[in-house]
């Protein structure tokens, strides 16, 4: 199933690039606080890629990197999660996948699950390898394939379903 999208590439010269970017980064701290009420929910939902996609996807990679990059960064100093030894994986995870859904979408200008499954694939095995090259541990990199697949899934499924919504307003 998918569906032809307008998509944007916002300029880091318009104001409309922050507020996006803004609102998604308030997603990407909201989510992650109500994931962690779960045991390892962090861990298994990874929440705090999901509205990076979003943001990527509809609005163009610079809108995508901000929230990639001031989501971890804002969660890690205000809650201490991320943890700070963590972040630069996590970062690189979510420039990642700003990168890789603003192509797919520039790309293909539609959405699509397989689509959307493309980028998540894609962002986790680039973003495993780096994990592994910056702890050396490949335990570690795999782990959001081990424990983490319910939240690829709802990046998938629920990525797909807010940029359907979206395309309604």
């Amino acid at each position: 199933m998918q569906t032809t999208v307008k998509l944007y590439s916002l300029s880091y010269s318009n104001v409309k690039t922050y507020m996006v970017a803004a609102l998604f980064i308030a997603g990407n701290i909201i989510l992650p606080q109500l994931c962690h009420l779960i045991p390892q929910g962090g861990m298994i939902l990874l929440p705090i890629y999901f509205f990076t996609l979003v943001a990527a996807y509809k609005y163009g990679w610079k809108a995508g990197l901000i929230t990639a990059v001031l989501s971890p960064a804002v969660n890690s100093l205000c809650f201490g999660m991320p943890a700070l030894a963590l972040l630069p994986v996590i970062l690189v995870k979510s420039s990642l996948l700003a990168a890789f859904a603003a192509f797919a979408a520039s790309r293909f200008r539609k959405v699509s699950l397989l689509l959307l499954a493309a980028v998540v694939v894609a962002y986790q095995l680039a973003g495993g390898m780096a994990e592994w090259a910056i702890t050396g541990s490949l335990d570690a990199a795999l782990q959001d394939f081990r424990l983490g697949y319910p939240g690829m899934l709802l990046q998938i499924a629920g990525g797909y379903a807010v940029l359907r919504y979206m395309l309604k307003k």
